[in-house]
């Protein structure tokens, strides 16, 4: 989340300034405000994620600026919390009445302060852009509940049956949360419910049922067949406005703990195969780094070509994974000084389809095994293991095999001495003939350059 933006008002200077303080902790953006009035232009002149504001100012009150705010069209999603000295169960209430989202008094603590702030944060961090889809047949209802949603912060879409909104779905016009009617024409909310878990891209959307059905029998299906939450009709607004919070913050905090749970699975399996291509060079001292080496000019010249963050971190590990499959090579073959026999090389052309099965059983490396296997692929068709020509061999294979042909030639060999910088550029050069994409050869030479 960027830094959130807080807007405090408070006659009292001494207050703000000490708010201010406490909020520099979560990385708050501060601005203060004199009284209600003055809070109510600011307000409207910017863009504020919280508003913290006292009861008893100058001016206009806080109940009163809180009003104003809850009914501009431009501002209403604003949250905001009310901190006052006033603790009487009526000034509350009233708080609440004019629409405040949350009150705390002057005497509750700095913990409860930020505690509260932290959690009107991460609701709008939640709800910021996001989409609901209201599906009902009742014009009335949907126009009740989008315009709740729509008041809290939510983008919203409407569709009169399920027919049409699986249609909207479908046409790409994915919603993070589905809200929709039981009864209806064409397709009711049980089609509807359905269709969504039946696919595989849509399945994963949190769905809200409202009917006015209360049959147990009822509401246990719908659960069973998916449903994510359950309300009777007639409901309160702000109940079915805290339900679709909460649905979507569960939502997206399971999401973020899959995320996270991914990411260490990713890092463990690397780190695993780092160490198998660690164990590998440590075998032959003439190719230690050489991994390393290639990883580094693939990504060089990938950021020459445009590549894209993500895509650049993928094609660096498969640029440090593209010579894997050595070690199922006999130490015999991989370790010789001398010229290899014709039976010795076949084994040595092995390595990229042996890398490329170590790589296999694992779902996350799917998208680097076309690099692993096809780096010594040649444009003319004369490579292994596959004789792919052309744009048929993978982008990142051919980008590899740029990196790995100029690292060997200019590299320590136990059959050769490194050739000179200046005669390798001339084969690199010379082999986008027929061996090296020519594309990629231009993207090396201008990664050089830089």
């Amino acid at each position: 989340m960027p830094k959130p933006s807080i807007l405090i008002v408070d006659d009292s200077a001494v207050i703000r300034k000490a708010l201010s303080k406490t909020l520099d902790t979560l990385g708050a953006r501060v601005t203060q405000a004199v009284d209600g009035a003055d809070g109510l232009a600011k307000a409207r002149a910017g863009r504020y994620d919280l508003v913290i504001s006292d009861v008893d100012m100058p001016n206009m009150t806080g109940f009163e600026l809180c009003e104003q705010i809850k009914q501009d069209q431009d501002i209403r999603s604003t949250p905001v919390l009310i901190l006052s000295s006033r603790d009487k169960d009526e000034d509350i209430e009233r708080g609440f009445r004019v629409g405040a989202d949350g009150y705390l008094t002057k005497s509750g603590g700095q913990d409860e302060f930020l505690t509260s702030v932290r959690e009107f944060l991460d609701r709008q961090d939640i709800i910021r852009n996001r989409k609901v889809l209201v599906v009902d047949d009742s014009a009335y209802v949907r126009a009740a509940v989008g315009e709740a949603l729509e008041k809290s912060g939510f983008h919203v879409a409407q569709a009169e049956n399920g027919r049409q909104a699986l249609d909207r779905l479908l046409a790409g016009e994915v919603p993070d949360l589905v809200v929709s009617d039981l009864d209806m024409p064409v397709m009711d909310g049980v089609q509807l419910c359905k269709a969504l878990r039946a696919d595989g891209g849509l399945k994963n959307i949190p769905l809200l049922i409202m009917s006015s059905t209360d049959d147990r029998a009822v509401i246990r299906r719908m659960f069973q067949l998916g449903a994510a939450a359950y309300l009777i009709k007639p409901f309160n607004m702000e109940q079915m406005v805290h339900t679709a919070e909460k649905l979507l913050s569960d939502h997206f905090r399971n999401l973020l703990l899959e995320k996270e749970r991914l990411r260490q699975e990713h890092a463990l399996m690397l780190g695993s195969i780092t160490s198998l291509i660690q164990a590998l060079e440590a075998r032959d001292v003439y190719t230690r780094g050489h991994s390393e080496a290639v990883a580094e000019i693939a990504v060089g010249m990938g950021r020459v070509m445009g590549f894209a963050p993500d895509e650049l971190e993928m094609l660096e590990i498969a640029a440090r994974l593209h010579d894997l499959g050595k070690i199922g090579i006999p130490d015999a073959i991989l370790l010789k000084p001398g010229k290899l026999t014709v039976k010795e090389y076949e084994t040595i052309k092995a390595h990229p389809t042996i890398g490329a099965e170590i790589l296999r059983p694992i779902p996350s490396m799917a998208p680097l095994i076309p690099a692993v296997l096809s780096h010594h692929e040649r444009i003319d068709g004369t490579g292994y293991p596959h004789g792919l020509k052309g744009k048929d061999i993978p982008l990142w294979a051919r980008i590899i095999a740029v990196g790995d042909i100029y690292h060997a030639l200019t590299s320590n060999r136990p059959y050769r001495d490194p050739m000179p910088e200046e005669r390798v550029l001339e084969i690199i050069n010379d082999a986008k003939v027929g061996h090296l994409c020519p594309d990629c050869v231009a993207a090396f030479l201008k990664f050089l350059e830089a």
